[in-house]
């Protein structure tokens, strides 16, 4: 069973790009948007129905913002949009989708860059959605996650990690989050099959970074260690365009 997750940087954008013709020839199981910057009346038929896939959306209460997007062959058991906690649900970041064997969180996690305050909500959006994958992992759940997490865990994951030190994203404060996070018992995916360095998932509009592969690890899948078992590959497709985000994905054993 293959899983995608893609930051298309505007679903709207990406169907003008050719994301329907990449979705038929690539035919993930599953596949995770993130940032669709559009409400669901904006979109057309044949977005909102891809042959042979259910789909769900959350749509951020701000228009052309945000936003994420669960495309999946098998139907999931049920779909939660949202945490419970208003300041965040309201700004359509979150799917959690449950399968019979896991459950998979969508998300698409605040950027900091802003300022100080989306810097604060960026880590109290990150010490939320720990308190629910660690209550769901307390009680036996096999878990995956996957998104743009917006930060670079470890110099590895950056092409100028040194430059980059004082920029959200890469700060001290981000990363010691995510070790956190990791020692509560959830695993880079991608790292676990793949130690190489220059491997990136977004890269700069400007100054051709992509070209020159001047890039940012952002986008991950984690899972549980109740689930590393049913983990076969993990992976990412820099080839694909259409986006500053190139996809990512796993795959897995049911």
């Amino acid at each position: 069973m293959q899983i995608i997750s893609w930051n298309v940087n505007g679903i709207r954008s990406a169907y003008r790009k050719g994301f329907l013709n990449w979705m038929c020839s690539h035919n993930p199981d599953i596949l995770c948007i993130q940032e669709t910057k559009a409400y669901m009346e904006q979109l057309s038929y044949d977005l909102l129905n891809i042959n042979g896939y259910h789909s769900a959306f959350s749509s951020a209460y701000k228009m052309g913002y945000s936003g994420v997007a669960l495309y999946s062959k098998e139907k999931p058991n049920y779909i939660q949009t949202g945490f419970g906690i208003e300041k965040y649900d309201r700004e359509g970041r979150i799917i959690v989708a449950g399968y019979d064997n896991f459950v998979l969180l969508n998300i698409y996690f605040p950027n900091g860059q802003m300022n100080e305050t989306r810097l604060k909500y960026k880590l109290e959006f990150y010490d939320a959605f720990l308190d629910v994958v660690d209550s769901m992992n307390r009680e036996g759940k096999n878990i995956i996650i996957c998104g743009d997490v917006n930060t670079a865990h470890k110099p590895i994951d950056l092409a100028r990690p040194k430059e980059n030190q004082t920029i959200s994203g890469f700060l001290p404060v981000e990363r010691e989050w995510i070790d956190k996070f990791v020692s509560h018992g959830y695993i880079d995916t991608f790292r676990k099959f793949n130690p190489e360095p220059d491997q990136y998932t977004w890269w700069s509009m400007r100054a051709r970074a992509r070209e020159r592969n001047i890039g940012w690890r952002i986008d991950y899948f984690f899972v549980n260690e109740l689930f590393e078992k049913n983990l076969k590959d993990a992976f990412i497709l820099p080839d694909v365009t259409g986006s500053d985000h190139c996809p990512v994905g796993i795959e897995i054993t049911k």
